[in-house]
């Protein structure tokens, strides 16, 4: 029986991957990657740092598949990315069907941890579902860009005694949750936080782990004019940008 192991390499820092992952990555016969072109090249690029820091001299197997592009346009959300992961089915079905033979292991190192915003998960269940193909599925968990926030702003992620929910700046655009003070946001590509109640405080990181990560706090009021302008900044002159934010309101509000 084939294996297909889904590890978790953490936010960016090589360092990130867990004992329990550098064991799987040695059990690895061939490591496919989803490639999302030159523009995030540099997500690629951090994941052969991770293989090279991990497997040292051992050679690497690596299979590329080009990433579909996603419709961002579409007015149905959900519609859109239900289509864009059965395309993304397609590529991983076609790479292990080419290249992962009879009891091979292969491997797709996934962004913080498989559990959380994550599609792989889905994606395999998807080829799994398809006619001709069999194989087992183990994931190995990895650090979330929400405890690498929380630990590079040295603060807990929710109160004595109280809830945090974690949502997408789309939810939050709607409006924030029912019954929690304590909000961690991610896939935010509009700065929502900039029109929320000024006293609000904000724990802001983008690019978690890796060299250029930035790192902002303060109150909304003071704050998000700086995060707003810091975000669209290295957005230009990267060509991409991944950030996270830990929202709290004040106790008495």
């Amino acid at each position: 029986m084939r294996t297909v192991l889904v590890i978790g390499v953490g936010a960016g820092d090589p360092d990130h991957v867990t004992v329990q992952a550098v064991k799987a990555l040695q059990r690895v016969d061939v490591f496919f990657v989803l490639d999302k072109g030159e523009v995030k090249q540099e997500l690629v690029d951090v994941r052969e740092e991770i293989l090279r820091r991990h497997l040292g001299d051992r050679p690497v197997r690596l299979v590329r598949g080009r990433d579909p592009e996603r419709d961002r346009k579409a007015g149905a959300y959900a519609e859109a990315v239900h289509d864009w992961r059965r395309r993304r089915a397609d590529v991983c079905a076609d790479m292990i069907e080419r290249e992962l033979g009879p009891d091979q292991t292969g491997a797709f190192l996934v962004w913080g941890d498989p559990s959380l915003y994550d599609s792989t998960l889905a994606i395999l269940e998807d080829v799994l579902a398809r006619p001709g193909f069999a194989f087992e599925i183990e994931v190995i968990p990895g650090i979330t860009s929400v405890s690498a926030l929380a630990a590079r702003h040295r603060v807990g992620v929710n109160r004595v005694g109280r809830p945090v929910q974690i949502t997408t700046g789309r939810r939050l655009a709607e409006h924030w949750p029912d019954g929690v003070d304590d909000v961690v946001v991610m896939l935010d590509a509009h700065t929502t936080f900039a029109d929320l109640d000024p006293d609000v405080e904000i724990f802001w990181g983008a690019y978690l782990g890796m060299p250029d990560e930035i790192l902002i706090h303060g109150t909304v009021a003071e704050a998000a004019p700086r995060i707003a302008e810091a975000r669209a900044k290295a957005r230009a002159e990267k060509g991409w940008i991944m950030d996270t934010y830990l929202l709290r309101r004040p106790a008495d509000s």
